[in-house]
């Protein structure tokens, strides 16, 4: 292309208009003629001043863009001779068409715009496995949002007041990443916390800092156990770690629950697992508690045939009328537990951090893998949160939020129970953030919920944390912690008129 042609090309496609630097339009059009081989190799370009003024524009943009080309090994310069396209053609792969056939394009192509891989190819079959059971919604925040606490009633004054005290120390050390573990600060002070509050027994060498559930259950399964592996996960069962456990290469059998908890049957026994994932003190999503019958024997059938219990203790500080449960963990005599906890439901979802404790011959194990898969940081904030604890503000808030959400929780029963009565009951325990509202055995929960949304009303379908979707029970998971207690009622009478319309549409 001589540079007469060069520069008309140019000039018909500049776009002075449209709000974009003239500098980036000039040098993605000329990446696009070099890479179409419209400007082949050893081709001269015009000179910066020859280019400027064809175009009309300052010749220090044509430098800088021309700069910019041999940065990125576009083309090359040769003092007293001008600017020239680099050779930039691949090399030769066997069996693959000529080379400069394979890359030519038409000008007017753009590179971006090339045919993409489908995607039963771009991904690979445990991403497919992974997506095609994902649970995550589109929105985080409103009625009746499940699992997700009032972030409005955080203390935020007395974090700002810690967290501006460690940004005016200004440590480095909080500013790196983090240790093997975590902050130790932050493992003494939730140690004691646990040890007082959930019955845990550890120390602080056994606590290791994660961003949450899902990263204490992908490094519990990383270092337990290989891929076929068998892991036991209750049915129903929170659709985050299931998620985890798809892309783990562990065969997870789900085990039915009762009102005492998971429930293995005599040909499950049979065929021990590797791990067993459970909830014992508030079922997810049902809401039951495991009996202490049910505990022992899970925690003596693991110490006869050598299995790991992970214990999600999600939400157990909630409890509305009676003292907080002790843990599994606590029971565990021969160290086959991992206990798992978060912040995310006592303090706030967007604070990352979460905690797993884990049996004293694991402990350094498990702190040396987090360091090495995660490189984990966040060690201001979690400085922060250890003296949050240290000073009691924890413990306040929980007992703050533990009144408020009892009320709310009363409100949607009170709200559930003036529309429908006992015809669907709003069920899950004296605890956690939100009620289970059973329907119909043969209603579509997934069409009522994407109902409700329509409506601006934010429910889960219950079916959906079954391992068999199609054949199991139909409900609504209603979360009431974030709904301010005045909008509980109108928006569950919302919610009811999609219930209502999805109901008689499929009658």
């Amino acid at each position: 292309m001589r540079a007469s042609v060069l520069s008309d090309w140019l000039a018909q496609r500049l776009d002075r208009g449209n709000g974009q630097p003239v500098y980036r339009q000039l040098h993605r059009l000329l990446q696009q003629a070099i890479l179409s081989r419209e400007l082949p190799a050893g081709s001269k370009v015009p000179s910066s001043r020859l280019l400027a003024a064809e175009l009309g524009i300052a010749r220090n943009t044509v430098t800088q863009v021309y700069e910019q080309l041999a940065l990125e090994g576009y083309v090359t310069s040769a003092t007293g001779r001008g600017t020239f396209v680099a050779d930039s053609a691949p090399d030769e792969i066997v069996g693959a068409p000529d080379a400069a056939t394979a890359v030519a394009a038409p000008l007017a192509a753009s590179i971006p715009d090339a045919t993409p891989l489908p995607a039963a190819r771009a991904l690979s079959a445990r991403g497919a496995r992974l997506l095609s059971g994902a649970g995550v919604s589109k929105r985080q925040w409103g009625a009746f949002m499940p699992g997700v606490p009032d972030v409005t009633r955080f203390p935020a004054r007395v974090w700002s007041r810690l967290h501006n005290k460690y940004w005016r120390r200004m440590r480095p050390d909080l500013l790196t990443y983090a240790p093997g573990g975590g902050l130790p600060l932050l493992r003494h002070a939730l140690a004691e916390y646990l040890r007082t509050s959930r019955s845990v027994r550890c120390t602080p060498e056994q606590i290791v800092i994660t961003t949450g559930i899902h990263q204490s259950v992908d490094l519990a399964v990383r270092l337990l156990s290989d891929p076929g592996d068998v892991i036991w996960t209750e049915d129903p069962c929170y659709w985050g770690v299931r998620s985890v456990l798809h892309v783990s290469g562990l065969q997870s059998r789900p085990i039915a629950v009762d009102e005492e908890g998971i429930n293995p049957s005599p040909d499950d026994l049979a065929q021990p697992p590797k791990l067993m994932l459970v909830t014992p003190s508030h079922q997810y999503p049902l809401g039951m508690v495991m009996s202490l019958a049910r505990r022992r024997m899970l925690l003596e059938y693991a110490r006869q045939h050598q299995c790991w219990i992970i214990e999600d203790d999600y939400d157990s500080e909630f409890r509305y009328g009676s003292r907080p449960l002790a843990s599994l963990q606590g029971l565990d005599t021969a160290g086959q537990v991992i206990y798992v906890g978060s912040f995310g439901k006592t303090l706030f979802p967007g604070l990352r951090i979460g905690y797993l404790v884990v049996p004293e011959a694991l402990a350094e194990s498990f702190a040396m893998a987090s360091a090495e898969l995660y490189r984990e940081g966040q060690l201001l904030q979690q400085a922060v949160l250890a003296e949050f604890i240290a000073e009691g503000h924890f413990t306040s808030h929980i007992r703050r939020m533990r009144t408020l959400y009892g009320q709310r929780r009363q409100a949607l029963l009170d709200a559930a129970g003036r529309r429908y009565g006992s015809e669907m009951p709003a069920v899950g325990g004296d605890a956690g953030l939100h009620l289970v509202m059973q329907l119909p055995h043969d209603a579509d929960d997934r069409a009522v919920a994407n109902a409700a949304l329509e409506r601006n009303i934010i429910v889960r379908p219950l079916s959906g944390y079954y391992a068999e979707p199609a054949s199991a029970p139909s409900g609504l998971l209603i979360g009431y912690a974030c709904v301010p207690d005045e909008e509980i009622a109108p928006a569950f009478d919302t919610l009811a008129d999609a219930i209502d319309s999805t109901l008689v549409q499929f009658a």
